[in-house]
Formats: structure tokens, C-alpha cells, sequence
């Protein structure tokens, strides 16, 4: 960091100046030590490891309200409340009445917890204060146990507000939640989106006897995968839980999903075009193989002693490289692997030729990054992790992936437009359990949210959030859990390879490779935006489209010139137009 600069003093008519946003640029990543402490990084957790349950999970008793109106779809009705001033509290008294024992209330449609935003500097400052509206009749519920404290979870638009009565604290809770955390009801009626609940409920019953549908996909994600631990074989007592030195390395250098807008001159400054690709339902197709057990590491000397054959072969396999990249003199193409920056972003993919940069990449991207078709990367490997290669996402994939393709097909074939409408929502569901089921392994440090009334102590190292006459709304980082089901590798592998795909993708025919698609197929200066399982092009592309996962799907196309977005904001502005105008004038893939 620079030195400090003493500042003047200020005078009563001096200006405030704003202050500067924090430079990019590069980020050091944590790398693996030597002697005793490294030997961690190739360690489990001591008694800890993800096993199948010997319990069925209890269904809460659910009701979709729209807020906007009033319609409560409870059962095989739907009822008109009056909600009042939409408070949490009158809307519990409101729901409760009508439908006695509501456990879950689901909001449709109009967000009352954006109510009054105007009044705040932020909208988690709006959110938090709206969760926390005094009543007289309710309270916030803090749970019990591990889930002490608990209490609300602040987020912009998708909250959870979870309460009980004030004169019993200790008896059930009710949650008011967005129907946003599972698919966008984009308009759909309280008995459309009841209706998608129940034909998901459907859709995986027929693979799980047991399935039932938590408060999120995320949990609910979790719970199926919980169901498929082999009763049997090698992974018969559960898959072990990498030691929390491991867990935290692959938090920090395990990305998600590539976000790159690619800004003049490397694209014209005028877009012919801007044709969206969006991969249908992507992560399912990177689930057949994942790592298992703990990993043995690769030192630099390690993997230089190899042959070729068992180099490609390790990187082939379920690994983790930390890497030193160099562009290749003359490349005109978008970057291949992600290089760490602070700021926002996090990372970026450098393409200047001749750039250098350190980081660490899974073996799919540092492969493809050797043997691409344009120009190899040249590809120093400073250490590595080569876990077990194994399958235990494979049959909780294959069965999402089938009650997928069923309520695709439903949405495609009802003769009813409701029904329609619920199968194309409960698809989209679907596709949420295993996404946010795939980020739950991540498992990354927990964020603890939390009230506490005024005047009492704080909990230690909280972030306050919100206050108002009677309660303080805080947060805090809580460390690595002793979470059986935190899988970091798992999440990490299917990223980096959907991240590869995102620049070549394999088309197959039993074992034959019979095309390809991605951005390294387009020509060079066409890719526009990189947005985690989609790419924008200005021109369009000969990929069919079999609709299988993992497959190319023409999303939108806006017809140029367009001038080039400079900013997301703009991006996504364009890319709604581009999605209207190829809706009206008729998809032609």
C-alpha cells in the first residue's frame, strides 16, 4: 500500500470529495506449504463425512400468497386477504387465519419487502427494516440448537423472514419467502406457481420415494444428493470432508461462473449484431465424474519427471494446478484461463500476447489451455492436487436430469396453458436444486445474520445491518462449519469444466466427437459478453442444438448496428431486446 498523504486542513466551505474506488490489480492466491503444514492440504476432516441419512424429512404445510393483490392459494383454493399496510405482521395474521398451521408462505408476486425502500441508503438497509416491523403478535423466531440465533435472512430481493408467536417464542415457526429463490414466476397467478410446486413434488418422487421439497432448492439439492450415498462399495460410510486448511484453499481459488464484457478495440466499437447462447441447463452436463477422497499433491519437480502421456493423463483428471501462464506471441482470441485481480470482479482473463500471470486452474481449463486448436498457452505447473476420480454426483444428476427432461417435455406437449406454464416452472426449479444444490458443497465461510434487542450486548464481530426502536439486525462471518456435506472439490471441478466448455464444448455420438461449439469456434473479434453458462456474439453460429444439457440454445438476437454496451447494465438491457426480437420474429436454430 502506498504511504499515507497528510491532507490539509478542511476549511467550513471546502468541498467533500468523494472517494476514489479501490485500483485493480493483481491479487495474490494462497499457494501450498511445505514440510508438516502442507501435509494438511492432503488431509480429511477427523470424523467427519457426508453419509446417507436414516430419516425422512417432514413436509411443511405451504401456502403462495400474491402480495400485490391478496391471492392466497392454500390447498385447492384461492382467497382474497385484505394485508393491510403489508407488514410481516399483518400479513402472518392475515395467512394464519385463513389457512391455521401455515408453516411456509411463499410470495409470488409484489416484494412487500421493498416497501418504503426509497427512505433507505441501500436495499438490504429496506429489507432488513421491513423483516423486522414491530407486531404485537409476533416475534422474530430464533430457533433452536445448531440453529440458534438464526433468525431472518437478509438479502435484497429473495429474504427469508422467519417468525413465531410473542406470547410462545418457543413453538413453531412460520417463513415468509420469495418464490424468486426457485424460478421467476414471470407473471404467473398463485395457482400456476402451486401448481409448479406440485408438479416438481411429482417429477422427483418418481426417482426419490422420499423427496420432499425444503425451503430452498439449495436444501432441497442437498437432501436428494443425501439419498444417493452408496450403501455400498468403497464409499459405503460416506465420502470424507477435506481438512478445513484444503476447504479454504479451494474457496479461494476455485471460481464460479465466467463474467467478461469484452470492451473496444478487441470487438468493434458498432456491433453488426449481439446473439446471445445460453447452454441449456449446463451443469448437469459436468456431474459423470467428480473427485473422491483426499487429494495427493503434484509438486513442480513432481509433474516435470512425468512423461507426456501421464501429464495429459493427470490433468485429464480430478485436479487443481496452481500455475504460471503465458500468452503466446500473436493470439487474437479471448483468454482461456482466469487470473485473481481485486476489485469486484475477482478475476479476469488476460489474452494480451505475452501477458504473464499466476493463478490456479482446474485441470479441464489448464488442459485445453496446452492443447487448444488456435495456438498452445505456454504452462508452468508450480503445484498441483490429483484427487480419485469418482462418481458421486452421477446418480443425483442423472435424476434431476430425468425429471427435467420430463417436465420439459410436459411444458412442450399439455394441451392446457396452465399446465403448460407450471411444467416450464417446475423445469426451471429443477434446474435451481441442482445449481444452488451444486453451490451448497461449496460451503463457503458462513454469514450468520441475526437480531438482538436494544440495549442488550452484541454477539462479538458482527457487521450491523439495520436498526430501528427495538431491535439491531446484525451479521457476522462465521468460519468453515463442521458441515458433513461441504464439498469445495466437488462444486470447483464441475465449474472449471463448465468454464472450459464455455470456450470448447464436445459434441458426441457414443464415443466419436462429431462437432464442437464455444467461443474458440467463433472468429476471432465476435465475442462479446461471457456470462457464466452463456456467451454474446455478434453473429451467429452453426452449433446445433439437440436440447440436451450442456447444449448451445439460441437465446436472443438483436439486430445491428447496436453500439457496444460499456458497462453489464447496458449489456443486459440489450440483451432483453435481443430476446424480444428473436421471441417475435420466431426462433430459427
Amino acid at each position: 500500500p502506498a504511504p499515507p498523504v497528510a491532507a490539509a486542513p478542511a476549511t467550513p466551505t471546502a468541498p467533500v470529495a468523494p472517494v476514489a474506488p479501490a485500483a485493480v490489480g493483481p491479487r495474490a492466491l494462497p499457494t501450498l506449504p511445505e514440510g508438516p503444514a502442507g501435509a494438511r492440504f492432503e488431509a480429511a476432516t477427523t470424523g467427519l463425512a457426508s453419509k446417507r441419512p436414516n430419516f425422512t424429512q417432514q413436509a411443511r404445510s405451504t401456502v403462495f400468497l400474491d402480495a400485490a393483490t391478496g391471492d392466497l392459494a392454500v390447498r385447492d383454493r384461492v382467497v382474497r386477504l385484505d394485508l393491510g399496510t403489508r407488514t410481516p405482521g399483518e400479513i402472518l395474521d392475515a395467512v394464519l387465519a385463513t389457512a391455521p398451521g401455515t408453516e411456509r408462505i411463499y410470495i409470488t408476486t409484489g416484494a412487500p419487502w421493498h416497501d418504503g425502500a426509497e427512505r433507505y441508503s441501500t436495499l438490504k438497509d429496506a429489507v432488513a427494516a421491513w423483516l423486522n416491523t414491530p407486531s404485537e403478535r409476533w416475534t422474530t423466531a430464533v430457533g433452536s440448537g445448531r440453529d440458534k440465533l438464526a433468525g431472518h435472512f437478509v438479502h435484497q430481493r429473495q429474504p427469508v423472514g422467519r417468525y413465531a408467536p410473542a406470547a410462545a417464542p418457543d413453538s413453531g415457526t412460520t417463513e415468509i419467502r420469495s418464490m424468486g429463490e426457485w424460478f421467476d414466476p414471470d407473471g404467473a397467478d398463485v395457482v400456476t406457481c402451486r401448481q409448479a410446486f406440485t408438479l416438481l413434488w411429482q417429477a422427483l418422487r418418481r426417482h426419490w420415494d422420499d423427496a420432499v421439497l425444503m425451503g430452498s432448492p439449495s436444501q432441497t439439492g442437498r437432501d436428494l444428493w443425501s439419498r444417493t450415498v452408496p450403501t455400498t462399495g468403497k464409499w459405503a460410510g460416506g465420502y470424507p470432508v477435506l481438512s478445513e486448511e484444503l476447504r479454504g484453499l479451494l474457496h479461494a481459488t476455485g471460481g464460479q461462473g465466467r463474467t467478461e464484457l469484452i470492451l473496444p478495440p478487441r470487438v468493434p466499437d458498432r456491433l453488426p449484431a449481439l446473439v446471445e447462447y445460453d447452454r441449456t441447463f449446463a451443469y448437469a452436463k459436468h456431474l459423470w465424474k467428480s473427485p473422491v477422497g483426499t487429494p495427493r499433491r503434484i509438486t513442480a519437480q513432481a509433474f516435470a519427471a512425468m512423461t507426456e502421456q501421464e501429464q495429459t493423463k493427470a490433468l485429464m483428471s480430478c485436479s487443481h494446478w496452481n500455475v504460471r501462464v503465458t500468452v503466446p506471441p500473436g493470439w487474437n482470441h479471448v483468454g482461456l484461463l482466469p487470473a485473481p485481480v481485486t476489485g469486484d470482479r475477482a478475476w479476469i482473463y488476460p489474452s494480451e500476447p505475452g501477458a504473464t500471470f499466476t493463478t490456479w486452474a482446474g485441470g479441464a481449463e489448464v488442459h485445453l489451455a496446452l492443447s487448444n486448436h488456435i495456438a498452445p498457452w505456454r504452462i508452468e505447473v508450480l503445484d498441483g492436487l490429483l484427487f480419485e476420480d469418482g462418481k458421486p454426483l452421477d446418480e443425483w444428476g442423472k435424476r434431476l436430469k430425468s425429471a427435467w427432461a420430463d417436465l420439459t417435455s410436459l411444458s412442450r406437449a399439455h394441451a392446457d396453458e396452465r399446465q403448460r406454464t407450471a411444467a416450464y416452472l417446475a423445469s426451471r426449479a429443477v434446474r435451481s436444486v441442482l445449481l444452488f444444490g451444486l453451490g451448497g458443497f461449496a460451503q463457503r465461510p458462513r454469514l450468520v445474520s441475526g437480531t438482538t434487542p436494544v440495549g442488550e450486548a452484541l454477539p462479538a464481530g458482527v457487521e450491523i445491518l439495520g436498526q430501528d426502536e427495538t431491535v439491531v439486525t446484525w451479521q457476522r462471518q462465521a468460519g468453515f462449519s463442521r458441515d458433513p456435506y461441504a464439498h469445495p472439490e466437488w462444486a470447483a471441478y464441475v465449474w472449471s469444466g463448465a468454464r472450459a466448455a464455455l470456450l470448447d464444448m464436445k459434441y458426441r455420438q457414443g464415443k466419436e466427437v462429431i462437432g464442437h461449439a464455444g467461443a474458440l469456434h467463433a472468429k476471432p473479434g465476435t465475442v462479446v459478453y461471457f456470462g457464466t453458462d452463456g456467451i454474446a456474439l455478434t453473429e451467429r453460429q452453426p452449433w446445433p442444438y439437440r436440447g440436451e444439457p450442456g447444449d448451445y440454445l439460441l437465446k436472443g438476437h438483436l439486430t445491428g448496428p447496436v453500439e457496444h454496451p460499456t458497462t453489464q447494465e447496458q449489456y443486459l438491457t440489450l440483451r432483453g431486446l435481443g430476446r424480444a426480437e428473436l421471441t417475435h420474429t420466431g426462433a430459427d436454430q
